[in-house]
């Protein structure tokens, strides 16, 4: 059963943040470092500025010639069972960096001298230019560095839906960037039948198809030296005549492979060192064209369905007080739904401003386009952070609930929320108070009503594209050009 049937949560993975793993076996996807590196969200952020840690660190040992120390870093990099991520076919085995096996990887990398060279400047790049080192063995190394990240996200998701967790559990080793060593410590933790798990976003795993070896040498090595065969003219060069007579000059790949070029990681890191800007133009693309890897990758379901169930879940809550809680985890699974992955790591009550004041729901903002990432980037309103309040009244929300909200802003945070509410029978006038609010301080607040959350989600089940940035442009404009 997966996580979601194990606590009852009444949620699909389409309203989860996390990746939904069943603790029985593994789901075949990837902590992948190099798609973490590209993704402007602070989890992913942070992450990524500890494997770069980690990574530069046993760089320079290498370069300094302190190998015993560098391979003691590694010792640490064992099979995590934890994420239930990767190639098991039955109960997760961790196929990725055993005691044996992490001195392997650091020989591995040793005997390269991809290091020593400079060639190899990123965990990621290891699974290209390293011998025996795969995307699942990256997979592992970049959980165990980051472990202390994926408890301290599994703590918070578990907050969030109420999953209760066990005191007092070994976290196992992680990776101190500050200090630059292993660490543990004895913490909460998730524990389904005396095993800890760790919760992983779903914004941060990927199928690992692109940034690889095979990508690399099929699409850059190879198309490089085609161009240079047919500059030189060279005894690949063949010829054809076009249908208006022309002459075309070209060179196949399989020739190339055959007769010069077999796919090896040798022959990558010696094409490498010779032409560097080509490794540059793959880390660049791949850069700007890797895709979050979406809900219906992870869970195969009828999305009209869901949307009944959403919508039927939202009409029969009772307004209340007494409903509050239930109202606040719809509503979370609602907004995970539509807006992911620009809105992603939910988080509930977050405490600020010393603990004087709360927020109902924390979203972060991984926007690569779209609404939330105009607001920062054209509309120049602080957003890294996206506010939620919820009230579950049965009345319109008036100036106290605005107030409320709105003295959460701040400068470094946010200054753009959503109130979601019910209903609002008189909207000119909550539209008017926003709109001062606007005014006076440049801060945003956008209502959400069932109206238009209902709206939303038929457009969805409607297969209507992205109606729901046509909705919040609408209510911004309102807002901000009454």
């Amino acid at each position: 059963m997966k996580i979601s049937q194990i606590h009852k949560l009444n949620k699909t993975q389409h309203e989860l943040d996390f990746v939904d793993i069943d603790p029985s076996k593994d789901k075949a996807v990837f902590l992948d470092p190099f798609f973490i590196s590209t993704r402007p969200q602070p989890w992913c952020v942070d992450s990524s500025r500890t494997i770069k840690s980690f990574f530069q660190y046993a760089i320079d040992l290498i370069k300094s010639d302190e190998v015993d120390k560098a391979r003691a870093l590694f010792v640490h990099l064992n099979e995590p069972n934890e994420t239930c991520l990767g190639m098991s076919r039955s109960k997760p085995q961790g196929r990725g960096a055993g005691d044996d096996d992490s001195r392997r990887i650091f020989e591995s990398i040793l005997e390269s001298r991809a290091v020593q060279t400079g060639l190899v400047e990123d965990l990621e790049d290891t699974a290209i230019f390293i011998d025996r080192i795969a995307r699942d063995k990256v997979s592992d190394m970049t959980t165990n560095i980051i472990k202390k990240h994926l408890i301290d996200y599994t703590k918070s998701q578990c907050e969030l839906w109420d999953i209760p967790l066990t005191n007092d559990v070994p976290s196992g080793f992680f990776w101190d960037s500050i200090n630059k060593r292993w660490e543990n410590m004895h913490t909460d933790r998730l524990v389904v039948k005396n095993k800890p798990l760790l919760l992983v976003p779903k914004i941060a795993v990927s199928f690992h198809k692109e940034y690889i070896d095979q990508k690399y040498y099929q699409h850059f090595a190879l198309n490089y030296l085609q161009g240079e065969h047919l500059a030189k003219n060279s005894g690949l060069v063949r010829e054809r005549t076009l249908k208006d007579g022309s002459k075309h000059r070209y060179v196949t790949k399989k020739d190339i492979k055959e007769k010069e070029a077999p796919f090896s990681k040798e022959f990558l890191r010696e094409f490498t060192k010779n032409h560097p800007e080509v490794f540059k133009n793959f880390r660049k693309e791949k850069a700007q064209s890797v895709q979050p890897i979406g809900n219906d990758d992870l869970e195969d379901i009828d999305i009209g369905v869901l949307v009944d169930y959403l919508i039927s879940s939202l009409n029969s809550l009772v307004a209340g007080g007494e409903n509050a809680s239930t109202y606040h985890k719809l509503i979370i699974g609602i907004l995970e739904f539509i807006f992911y992955p620009s809105l992603n790591n939910p988080v509930k009550e977050k405490e600020i401003n010393d603990g004087r004041k709360r927020i109902d729901i924390t979203f972060d903002n991984s926007a690569n386009g779209g609404f939330f990432h105009t607001l920062h980037n054209v509309h120049q309103i602080t957003s890294r952070y996206i506010f939620v309040e919820c009230k579950n009244y049965s009345e319109d929300p008036k100036n106290p609930e605005i107030d409320q909200l709105a003295g959460r802003f701040s400068v470094n945070t946010s200054k753009f929320g959503f109130l979601v509410c019910r209903t609002i029978s008189d909207k000119n006038l909550f539209l008017k108070r926003c709109q001062d609010l606007w005014k006076q301080k440049n801060e945003l607040i956008i209502p959400l009503t069932d109206q238009e959350i209902i709206a939303v989600l038929k457009n969805i089940k409607a297969g209507q594209v992205r109606t729901e940035e046509q909705l919040l442009n609408d209510l911004r404009r309102k807002v901000i050009l009454s």
